[in-house]
């Protein structure tokens, strides 16, 4: 994860925080319904990660991307994470 990433983001649709699975990317058949039963147990995820190294699985209860590059929030338009602090 580069070491300017924002490790404290809350989404502000669902207003859950989001979690950061290091080292793993979701499966392209994550969707909305999973997301919401399953996080943020990431037992209950893991079934939907699939090991990737040097990527990071991001998810809420209703968006989920992996991103392997630094990547500023406001080009995710389909997301509406903020950071809620540090």
């Amino acid at each position: 994860m580069h070491s300017n990433a924002c490790d404290s983001l809350r989404c502000t649709s669902c207003d859950f925080k989001v979690s950061i699975f290091r080292d793993f990317a979701w499966d392209p058949s994550t969707n909305y319904l999973f997301l919401r039963n399953n996080m943020p147990d990431f037992e209950k995820v893991r079934s939907k990660l699939k090991v990737k190294k040097g990527w990071c699985a991001y998810g809420c209860q209703c968006h989920a991307m992996s991103v392997n590059v630094f990547m500023e929030m406001k080009k995710a338009s389909h997301v509406k994470w903020v950071c809620a602090g540090h």
